[in-house]
């Protein structure tokens, strides 16, 4: 059966694939699993029908017969596990593979989050000068710590893992804002997983979404 995953109609992020999707499809496209789209408008997401899939309202979910899940850590834990080609064979690294993928979506993404909320919402706030370099601060700890763990080594624990996705995934979104750039081995990590030929057919497919509602409204 091919599963279907929500995506945003219209993503926010540009077709910059920062979009949680792109995670799911990046999986999706390692292990070569087919798979469908319903896209969604920011209201159909609140809508009563897309919260009995995710009762937050967010975006991706994954329905294959009567499963369907939310999160797209889980979601990609959930491929991993039935594919090969995510998750290594042997047990023990194949846990510390999951402990990875909760590293990266515990640890170190909420302050990347913390602080784009704060660029986006904040700017304005008499006290956002001040409150920016502390999480900026706090991103730079983690970075430095996770740069020390991964050293020379291309992926974080021997062969490419879903810990890589999502860490990787989650390091994309400091690209634009230059942080990245301070710790040149993790810029290098994250360029070979943009390289990896998953990631390049999974991003073109969430960019050809944004493309097309472009211009269809240029059409209009």
């Amino acid at each position: 059966m091919t599963p279907t995953i929500t995506a945003f109609e219209r993503s926010p992020d540009g077709g910059r694939g920062l979009a949680r999707d792109m995670r799911v499809r990046w999986a999706l496209e390692e292990v070569g699993q087919p798979y469908d789209v319903r896209l969604l408008s920011f209201g159909a997401m609140k809508e009563q029908a897309h919260r009995a899939r995710n009762p937050f309202g967010q975006i991706p979910t994954w329905e294959e017969g009567d499963l369907v899940l939310f999160e797209s850590g889980a979601i990609v834990l959930h491929i991993a596990k039935r594919h090969a080609g995510l998750l290594p064979a042997e047990a023990k690294a194949r846990a510390r593979a999951v402990a990875w993928s909760f590293a990266a979506i515990s640890t170190v993404e909420p302050p990347i989050v913390e602080r784009e909320t704060a660029i986006y919402l904040e700017r304005d706030r008499p006290w956002h000068a001040e409150r920016l370099p502390m999480l900026e601060g706090r991103i730079h700890v983690r970075l430095s710590e996770l740069s020390a763990r991964l050293g020379a080594a291309h992926w974080l624990d021997g062969a490419f893992s879903a810990g890589d996705l999502l860490m990787v995934a989650v390091l994309i979104r400091l690209k634009d804002g230059g942080m990245l750039e301070a710790h040149p081995g993790l810029a290098a990590y994250v360029a070979r997983g943009e390289a990896r030929p998953a990631y390049r057919r999974a991003f073109e497919a969430q960019r050809a979404v944004f493309a097309d509602r472009s211009n269809n409204l240029k059409s209009r």
